[in-house]
């Protein structure tokens, strides 16, 4: 999808500097994802798209994982965010950072079920 990326994030490649200072809950939530796990579903981690940086994404499932820091409590620039991912096709879970560290196992099925569920086609 590098067509629709803000040239912007390419050429800085924000994308890798945020890969490499993860923070703690996006680096586990990564080792549950990485690898093919969810049944040979393949997620991507700092995903640019379109004006964003998506934490985690599974494009064939149209999936979006975001972690949030309290930063993003009721977040307005979030709401946007999420309407243009929904716009695009996708699908978004958001999960607070203190969620991913001590409830991993609710986390993670979450995310499965939201895998299987059908894609419903954007309006």
């Amino acid at each position: 999808m590098k067509g629709q990326t803000n040239q912007h994030i390419l050429a800085n490649k924000l994308q890798r500097k945020l890969r490499k200072t993860m923070t703690d809950a996006e680096k586990k939530l990564w080792q549950q994802l990485r690898g093919k796990q969810f049944d040979g579903y393949k997620f991507r981690r700092q995903h640019p798209f379109d004006d964003f940086i998506l934490d985690f994404v599974c494009l064939e499932a149209k999936l979006v994982v975001e972690v949030d820091g309290g930063q993003h409590f009721e977040s307005s620039r979030d709401k946007t965010r999420d309407g243009v991912l929904t716009q695009a096709g996708f699908r978004v879970v958001r999960f607070w950072n203190n969620q991913v560290l001590n409830e991993m196992e609710s986390v993670v099925e979450f995310i499965w079920l939201e895998l299987k569920r059908p894609n419903p086609s954007p309006s």
